[in-house]
């Protein structure tokens, strides 16, 4: 069935599953922020841009399919998809008065070792929608042509399908030696990361293209930067840089191996909003119908919770992916000097030059 490779992502990118202290689903509230704020905006796409004529579509005898791409374990994906479906009705309702409710399906998409259990078993019992998980990588094909009538993506194509093997070759002018993430510093580095990123990008306009319709929608909700602003001067290349900076101490202090650190570096690109476009147009396969950025409140009143959240929630997301590559007794220390240093330096983002951008992109496949 698939057109092109399909690059399976390291088992440990998954976020912690469970409903426990540390899990994803309790330390996901910035995500959850995200979604809060574009459900205005996936209303007034559907409205406007969703059209059942050009589609085709038979509400007497045809399912309405969704698919969300990066579910990880709820509730976030659950909102996300109630604010979609309610918002799919009022069209259709608008378009054809006297027709009978729609049938909705819905696709729940991860890597194969995202906790699916617990995602299922906190799915609503009342919910409007059959469910189906979908695993695999969502840089590759995973369902049959024209399967989708709308497509979702959040907070989930900041992330690559693997680290550019250039800034951990120590012999290559992009080698990242005593960073860990695409700081725009070095424009070596920035450049392999850039590149891979539109490579991922396309690789996944590619794939979604095959499997939405013509005329079928989709949203992609994902962290960037402003045009011409690096991540060294936004706050969330100080986040990331601290966090380097404490895996840097623990191999001073022998707790990990030098060769480990200069081998390490985030799978993350904060892209601008230009940057992304570009990739679409070139792509192809869709129309920007809307490009826009998200606006929502990133900080809590009080600086402990500020710090709490900062820790647990970049816990949930990162722990697998460093436990893979330090172990677990290392990312335990990690954490705990994480904690210290962001509770002594936290005035630095006071002082951020910038904040990072949640980008809003709505996109129609176009007809082929």
């Amino acid at each position: 069935m698939a057109t092109e490779e399909i690059k399976e992502l390291p088992k440990s990118w998954a976020m912690i599953g469970g409903d426990g202290p540390q899990s994803y689903s309790q330390n996901s509230s910035y995500q959850k922020g995200v979604v809060d704020a574009s459900k205005e905006m996936v209303t007034e796409g559907i409205k406007d841009k969703l059209d059942f004529k050009s589609l085709a579509f038979d509400s007497s005898n045809d399912t309405f399919r969704i698919a969300d791409f990066g579910c990880a374990v709820g509730p976030n994906t659950f909102f996300a998809v109630e604010n979609i479906i309610k918002a799919v009705e009022h069209k259709h309702h608008a378009q054809f008065n006297n027709s009978p409710p729609l049938a909705f399906q819905v696709f729940f998409n991860d890597v194969p070792t995202n906790d699916f259990n617990t995602l299922f078993k906190t799915l609503h019992p009342n919910r409007k929608y059959l469910a189906a998980g979908l695993p695999g990588t969502f840089y590759g094909r995973l369902l049959p042509k024209s399967t989708l009538h709308f497509a979702c993506s959040s907070y989930c194509l900041q992330w690559l399908s693997k680290v550019p093997k250039e800034v951990v070759d120590s012999k290559s002018p992009a080698w990242n030696k005593g960073s860990i993430q695409c700081d725009g510093l070095k424009k070596e580095v920035t450049k392999a990361y850039s590149a891979q990123f539109q490579s991922d990008m396309n690789t996944f306009l590619n794939a979604r293209a095959q499997e939405i319709v013509g005329g079928g929608l989709m949203v992609i909700i994902m962290a960037g930067l402003p045009d011409g602003i690096i991540m060294s001067q936004a706050g969330v290349g100080m986040y990331y840089e601290l966090l380097g900076s404490c895996i840097v101490d623990m191999a001073k202090l022998g707790e990990i191996s030098e060769e480990k650190v200069d081998s390490f570096n985030l799978p993350l690109y904060y892209s601008s909003s230009t940057e992304i476009e570009e990739i679409i147009k070139v792509n192809g396969n869709f129309s920007i119908e809307i490009m826009d950025s998200l606006s929502h409140q990133i900080w809590q009143t009080s600086k402990k919770s500020n710090i709490e959240v900062s820790v647990s929630g970049g816990r949930a997301v990162f722990q697998g992916l460093l436990e893979e590559h330090f172990a677990s007794e290392a990312v335990e220390k990690i954490f705990e000097h994480f904690a210290k240093k962001l509770a002594d330096n936290f005035s630095i983002f006071d002082g951020a030059a910038h904040e990072h951008i949640d980008h809003f992109i709505l996109l129609k496949r176009h007809f082929n």
